[in-house]
């Protein structure tokens, strides 16, 4: 192993040290963040007036996975959606 291998190897071990503290902050906020993308992706369908609707409509094919996950989190036990049947 030589020395360029070794510092990359220090400089890496270093990085994780100093994110090991912050990694469950990072992960709640990435998923505060994906929550928010997903009430403004269904705000129409539960009645808050969405401006960009037509637009997201292309997004629920890949975002319909997550969304069970998202509505137990929000508090509902049931899918708020009529449409939509997860539970």
């Amino acid at each position: 192993m030589n020395m360029l291998d070794k510092m990359k190897k220090l400089i890496k071990y270093y990085e994780e040290v100093l994110e090991m503290p912050h990694r469950t902050e990072v992960a709640r906020e990435l998923r505060d963040q994906d929550d928010m993308f997903l009430l403004l992706l269904y705000s129409e369908m539960i009645g808050i007036p969405n401006p960009v609707y037509y637009y997201t409509l292309e997004l629920y094919p890949h975002i319909i996975e997550d969304f069970h996950d998202w509505h137990l989190r929000m508090g509902m036990d049931k899918s708020p959606l009529t449409g939509i049947r997860c539970c």
